[in-house]
């Protein structure tokens, strides 16, 4: 049925009442005078009568309604779309005479009606825990490179004595610096002039303390002069590495890395061999007098609290315990050593992707046992990536994998939870790990006894434990 339908004989060329079927929905009533009645259909069950120049009106505010879905949908109450209309510029006449409304409020209750309520996700924030990974793998290289200097000096040295002496003065200076690097980094936050301070003062006390104790075991002035240098770089590199002047410690050490690559294929003589790990000694040293001078320009902090010495304790004896486990690692395959300290680079990234993987999980989960599961998950899939390549590494060089493997993760886990300082269990756990396995080597066992990775399968254990019970809780990544 299509077109105007008679109502009077004479057709639709009379002045009559014409019945026209306007649009699928909408029956149109013509008056003789021309205008239309429409007929309107809003919905399968409801017909509506829509008076003259409404339809238009209708589908102005249903335009209006689609323009501004987006903002409409959020909205809460019918007033907020109001002031989205008065922001838009909409006055009362236009209100009236193109959509139809009596003033703004109607009309942004009908659009409020119109558009179902939706509430978008805010934009997921950057990560405040993205790691520099030149930075990170940079740090790698600088814990390994100064390995070279023994490879140039080492023949150059008397063999009675001297492994004792430079390995008892590495223990104190790793421990030194470690308390003596958690105390700058917490007067660091005050302000670099404090940190600088306490560095000036640290590290020549450190330096001495370690020179004096492997001199003591020396037994020769060649064997103290190694240790003295030995002492002193690891202050001066200790000073740089706090005051994030990385690529100016890997400056210093390029005469070691020059002349120990060139071991592979010429013998550089005995000047050389001397020589070139004196003057990344002289670089280093001069290197971190030069940093800890510009720390003095800052400007001072005032009224700034001096922490105590206590804090930093747990720091020192978890270096201590480290420098040994490494040790006890190296005695029977030196090799493992170097893998483990060019590992400190990417174990280094991973306590980064951690904080923030953790703190990802603390925006995606709705409960504490969902975190806590979440967290247990992050952890053991960070550890997962930091050992995965040091299983071939250990083959690679002929080491121990299980030992390899069982000490870096519980180095890794010790420095996860010191980064959120938790101090005292990795410390005491390691050092206990640190006693018993040192008993047994003291006591005369064989190369390759079960010690060392019992000792530390043992504290893994415990340290993944303690890990799971503090960091799982949401308010440690507050």
């Amino acid at each position: 049925m299509s077109g105007p339908m008679s109502l009077e004989p004479g057709g639709a060329e009379q002045d009559a009442l014409a019945l026209r079927l306007a649009d699928d929905r909408t029956l149109a009533l013509r008056l003789a005078d021309d205008r239309t009645l429409a007929l309107r259909v809003a919905d399968q069950h409801t017909p509506a009568l829509v008076l003259p120049g409404h339809g238009a009106r209708r589908d102005a505010v249903d335009r209006l309604a689609a323009e501004l879905a987006d903002r409409i949908a959020p909205a809460v109450h019918p007033y907020e779309v109001a002031a989205l209309l008065e922001s838009e510029g909409l006055t009362g006449e236009v209100i009236q005479e193109k959509y139809g409304h009596a003033d703004l409020f109607s009309l942004a209750t009908a659009l409020y009606q119109r558009i179902p309520r939706t509430f978008p996700e805010p934009p997921r924030p950057a990560d405040p825990w993205r790691p520099d990974h030149l930075r990170c793998a940079l740090r790698g290289l600088l814990f390994a490179l100064p390995g070279l200097a023994y490879a140039l000096a080492g023949r150059l040295l008397p063999a009675d004595g001297t492994v004792r002496a430079l390995v008892v003065a590495g223990l104190i200076s790793w421990a030194w610096n470690q308390a003596l690097g958690h105390r700058a980094y917490v007067r660091l936050a005050t302000g670099r002039r404090e940190a600088g301070s306490t560095l000036t003062k640290g590290a020549p006390l450190g330096a001495a303390t370690a020179a004096a104790a492997g001199a003591a075991l020396s037994g020769s002035g060649v064997t103290a002069l190694a240790v003295a240098t030995q002492s002193a770089y690891l202050a001066a590199a200790g000073v740089l590495l706090v005051l994030g002047r990385e690529r100016l410690l890997l400056a210093v050490l390029v005469p070691v890395t020059a002349g120990g690559t060139a071991l592979l294929w010429w013998e550089p003589g005995t000047v050389l061999r001397a020589g070139l790990p004196l003057l990344s000694l002289l670089g280093a040293v001069a290197a971190a007098g030069w940093a800890l001078r510009a720390t003095r320009t800052a400007p001072a902090a005032p009224g700034a609290p001096r922490p105590g010495l206590l804090p930093s304790l747990p720091y020192g004896l978890f270096g201590l315990a480290a420098g040994s486990l490494v040790f006890l690692a190296g005695r029977d395959h030196p090799w493992a050593v170097i893998v483990l300290t060019l590992s400190m680079g990417p174990a280094e990234w991973l306590l980064y992707r951690y904080r923030g993987l953790s703190v990802a999980a603390l925006r995606s989960t709705r409960t504490p046992a969902a975190f806590r599961a979440r967290s247990a998950a992050v952890l053991a899939g960070c550890l997962l990536v930091y050992l995965g390549p040091l299983a071939p590494a250990a083959l690679l060089v002929d080491a121990e994998p299980v030992t390899l493997l069982l000490l870096a993760a519980a180095l890794w886990i010790s420095l996860l939870l010191q980064a959120f300082g938790t101090a005292w269990p990795p410390a005491a756990l390691c050092l206990t790990a640190a006693v018993f396995a040192g008993a047994v080597t003291l006591t005369g066992a064989p190369p390759g006894t079960a010690a060392l990775p019992l000792c530390c399968g043992a504290a893994v254990l415990c340290l993944t434990a303690v890990a799971i019970r503090q960091l799982g809780r949401p308010a440690a990544h507050g």
